[in-house]
């Protein structure tokens, strides 16, 4: 039986963003490890802050690592104009990945905002 945030699409995205990235990101050359490393991260922090936000018990904390989730997205957003910058992203694929990042970002404002709700309401 899955996880219950593993049914969320926004988890889905995030997932699947990390995956792209990571193969993207594995014919980098050397020099620029640091950008391969950072992006990475970064892209992969989201869909685990979404999934550690999910096994939360306040609402609070839930609101937490999504909001970390959604800096995640932010962090990435200047990761892939430095990779685009020194060559290493065609602008086709930079634009591409900040498509994705803003449908994950509005994504998650909308489940904070549920966080906030008061109990009882859906």
């Amino acid at each position: 039986m899955p996880f219950l945030f593993e049914k969320l699409e926004v988890y889905q995205k995030a997932l699947a963003l990390a995956e792209r990235v990571t193969g993207m990101t594995a014919g980098f050359p050397r020099g620029c490890w640091y950008l391969a490393d950072q992006l990475n991260r970064a892209s992969l922090s989201i869909s685990l802050n979404i999934a550690e936000g999910n096994g939360r018990w306040t609402q609070a904390d839930r609101k937490n690592f999504f909001g970390i989730a959604r800096g995640s997205v932010h962090e990435c957003v200047p990761l892939i104009e430095l990779c685009r910058r020194r060559g290493l992203l065609q602008d086709e694929v930079c634009s591409a990945l900040s498509e994705e990042l803003e449908t994950i970002a509005k994504m998650l404002s909308g489940l904070i905002r549920r966080t906030q709700r008061p109990s009882g309401t859906v």
